[in-house]
């Protein structure tokens, strides 16, 4: 297929996406086609690591292509979106569970579902142009394809704060959240592939590394924790416009943005999968629940309309006062009973 270049070169299992007139958004067929991947490298001794990268400067992969779900979803056909999710989260925790080395190179956007390909690897390097953010409340989805259980890790309440804010992290911060490993040049970027390639050896990517700058994300990290302490969205936003700081007044403004119930959602998911209990499957098992309800009951039609088709940037949200029932947090994220997500692989 033309969106996707998948080889063995050298030691190492090579998979390129190739659409980056589209910013290497990820389609349903390249879901399938890198998870065929992954399965044939599993035990293929020919091959000792994978390495995940995308062509143009642009981005790695800006996240789903979604112009389908809309399509789909607004003639009243939710089991299309569904599928897609289902099989794109089992991918996402093959990669997190993989045991050979991931090794993910992340320029520019790495965004929703270009998250859930390249940053659940082993190994995830980032330089100057990398942006990664979780966006999803932003179109009336959380953040998911197991980007909850990033945001429930990041130090302190930072994964609320990225989470409802779709805020971007530059490479610096994406390490400091724990969303990436590794920053080097980027110019570098293609002689460091080779040498994977040729030697099977992911300890070149330290000899490789290089001191990120210092992360601006970590430097708000005490004013994020102070106002986003609280247990629920209402909480939050007490906190927020209690304050006459320019960072609450940005960070306002920014989840104005945002659809209320996906981000009251967002805090509920990541506040339940915090604790001993934490896994890649219980995140994805909290995410399909909401995803599964998104278009039927969620924002995500009006947020792909508002965003994507008319571009207007005006959508009509449910609980657009921001005030959100606690039921209608319980009914997004109830469990699906035999709807609920399976991780086997059916076709």
């Amino acid at each position: 297929m033309t969106d996707i270049s998948v080889r063995i070169s050298g030691r190492a299992g090579r998979i390129t996406l190739t659409r980056p007139q589209a910013l290497n958004a990820m389609t349903y067929d390249m879901c399938l086609a890198i998870e065929d991947a992954f399965d044939a490298w599993q035990h293929d001794p020919n091959v000792d690591l994978i390495i995940l990268d995308a062509e143009g400067d642009r981005a790695f992969c800006s996240g789903g292509d979604i112009a389908e779900l809309y399509a789909t979803g607004t003639k009243g056909n939710y089991a299309y979106g569904r599928k897609f999710w289902a099989d794109e989260y089992r991918l996402n925790a093959k990669i997190f569970a993989y045991t050979k080395p991931v090794v993910s190179f992340l320029q520019g956007f790495t965004m929703g579902g270009g998250v859930g390909i390249g940053c659940h690897g082993s190994h995830r390097v980032v330089g100057e142009s990398s942006q990664i953010a979780m966006p999803e409340c932003g179109i009336g989805l959380v953040p998911d394809v197991g980007g909850s259980l990033m945001l429930a890790l990041a130090p302190g309440r930072v994964g609320e704060y990225l989470g409802t804010t779709a805020s971007r992290m530059k490479g610096e911060d994406a390490i400091y959240a724990g969303f990436a490993d590794t920053y080097i040049a980027e110019l570098n970027w293609p002689d460091v592939i080779a040498a994977l390639e040729n030697s099977g050896d992911v300890a070149i990517l330290e000899t490789a590394s290089t001191t990120p700058p210092a992360s601006a994300l970590e430097a708000q990290a005490a004013e994020i924790d102070s106002f986003f302490g609280g247990e629920t969205l209402a909480d939050i936003l007490n906190a927020l416009r209690a304050s006459d700081s320019e960072f609450a007044a940005d960070t306002l403004k920014k989840m104005q943005r945002s659809s209320p119930l996906a981000m009251a959602c967002t805090i509920e998911i990541i506040h339940r999968l915090r604790g001993p209990s934490l896994s890649i499957e219980k995140a994805l098992d909290m995410e399909y629940r909401f995803t599964f309800r998104a278009m039927e009951h969620g924002d995500f039609l009006e947020g792909i309309r508002a965003a994507i088709i008319d571009k207007d940037r005006s959508p009509n949200w449910q609980y657009a006062d921001m005030n959100v029932p606690l039921a209608a947090t319980a009914k997004m994220l109830r469990p699906l009973a035999e709807d609920a997500l399976t991780l086997e692989r059916t076709t």
